[in-house]
Protein backbone atom coordinates (compact mmCIF):
# COMPACT_ATOMS: atom_id res chain seq x y z
CA UNK A 1 0.00 0.00 0.00
CA UNK A 2 2.72 2.44 0.31
CA UNK A 3 5.13 1.39 -2.07
CA UNK A 4 3.21 2.88 -5.27
CA UNK A 5 2.31 6.21 -3.82
CA UNK A 6 5.30 7.33 -1.22
CA UNK A 7 5.31 10.86 -1.13
CA UNK A 8 8.66 12.43 -2.58
CA UNK A 9 11.21 13.89 -0.06
CA UNK A 10 11.87 17.27 0.61
CA UNK A 11 15.67 16.76 -0.88
CA UNK A 12 14.29 15.45 -4.20
CA UNK A 13 12.01 18.28 -4.49
CA UNK A 14 14.73 21.02 -3.81
CA UNK A 15 16.63 19.47 -6.96
CA UNK A 16 15.77 20.79 -10.31
CA UNK A 17 15.44 18.57 -12.61
CA UNK A 18 17.51 18.64 -15.69
CA UNK A 19 16.54 20.87 -18.92
CA UNK A 20 17.10 17.93 -21.29
CA UNK A 21 15.42 15.19 -19.85
CA UNK A 22 12.05 17.52 -19.31
CA UNK A 23 12.29 18.34 -22.82
CA UNK A 24 12.53 14.70 -23.72
CA UNK A 25 9.36 14.16 -21.60
CA UNK A 26 7.39 16.41 -22.90
CA UNK A 27 8.11 15.68 -26.84
CA UNK A 28 5.88 12.75 -26.50
CA UNK A 29 5.47 10.03 -29.29
CA UNK A 30 5.07 10.97 -33.09
CA UNK A 31 4.52 8.35 -35.53
CA UNK A 32 6.16 8.77 -38.97
CA UNK A 33 2.99 8.99 -40.91
CA UNK A 34 2.11 11.70 -38.70
CA UNK A 35 4.99 13.91 -39.51
CA UNK A 36 4.83 13.15 -43.29
CA UNK A 37 1.02 14.23 -43.22
CA UNK A 38 1.99 17.26 -41.56
CA UNK A 39 4.80 17.74 -43.62
CA UNK A 40 3.77 17.39 -46.32
CA UNK A 41 0.35 19.50 -45.33
CA UNK A 42 2.70 22.47 -44.37
CA UNK A 43 4.74 22.04 -48.02
CA UNK A 44 1.61 22.05 -50.17
CA UNK A 45 -0.29 24.62 -48.79
CA UNK A 46 2.86 26.91 -49.16
CA UNK A 47 3.24 26.08 -52.55
CA UNK A 48 -0.34 26.81 -53.28
CA UNK A 49 0.20 30.15 -51.34
CA UNK A 50 2.88 31.21 -53.77
CA UNK A 51 1.48 30.18 -56.87
CA UNK A 52 -2.38 31.37 -56.35
CA UNK A 53 -1.19 34.42 -54.25
CA UNK A 54 1.21 35.34 -57.29
CA UNK A 55 -1.51 34.63 -59.96
CA UNK A 56 -4.17 36.78 -57.87
CA UNK A 57 -1.31 39.56 -57.79
CA UNK A 58 -0.92 39.49 -61.50
CA UNK A 59 -4.77 39.72 -62.18
CA UNK A 60 -4.85 42.93 -59.99
CA UNK A 61 -1.58 44.24 -61.50
CA UNK A 62 -3.73 47.36 -63.70
CA UNK A 63 -5.47 48.02 -59.94
CA UNK A 64 -2.61 48.06 -58.12
CA UNK A 65 -0.17 50.43 -60.33
CA UNK A 66 -3.34 53.00 -60.81
CA UNK A 67 -4.08 53.21 -56.59
CA UNK A 68 -0.76 54.82 -56.00
CA UNK A 69 -0.21 52.89 -53.15
CA UNK A 70 3.06 52.83 -51.20
CA UNK A 71 3.36 49.03 -51.42
CA UNK A 72 3.67 48.79 -55.28
CA UNK A 73 4.55 45.13 -56.52
CA UNK A 74 7.45 44.42 -55.74
CA UNK A 75 6.73 44.38 -51.90
CA UNK A 76 3.59 42.75 -52.73
CA UNK A 77 5.44 40.24 -54.24
CA UNK A 78 7.60 39.72 -51.31
CA UNK A 79 5.30 38.75 -48.76
CA UNK A 80 3.69 36.41 -50.66
CA UNK A 81 7.22 34.56 -50.82
CA UNK A 82 7.65 35.43 -47.26
CA UNK A 83 4.69 33.57 -46.05
CA UNK A 84 5.39 30.95 -49.09
CA UNK A 85 8.58 30.26 -47.91
CA UNK A 86 7.53 30.74 -43.94
CA UNK A 87 4.92 27.64 -44.63
CA UNK A 88 7.63 25.45 -46.57
CA UNK A 89 10.08 25.89 -43.64
CA UNK A 90 7.35 25.03 -40.84
CA UNK A 91 6.70 21.83 -43.62
CA UNK A 92 10.66 20.75 -43.44
CA UNK A 93 10.61 21.37 -39.76
CA UNK A 94 7.72 19.46 -39.02
CA UNK A 95 9.57 16.79 -41.09
CA UNK A 96 12.77 16.64 -39.33
CA UNK A 97 11.56 16.95 -35.89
Amino acid sequence: MAGDNELPTLRSLEKPEKLEDLLKEDRGDDCLPCKVVGGGAFLGLAAYSYISGQSQLQQQRAKILASGSRFGMRSRSLGITGISLALAWLGIWRLAK
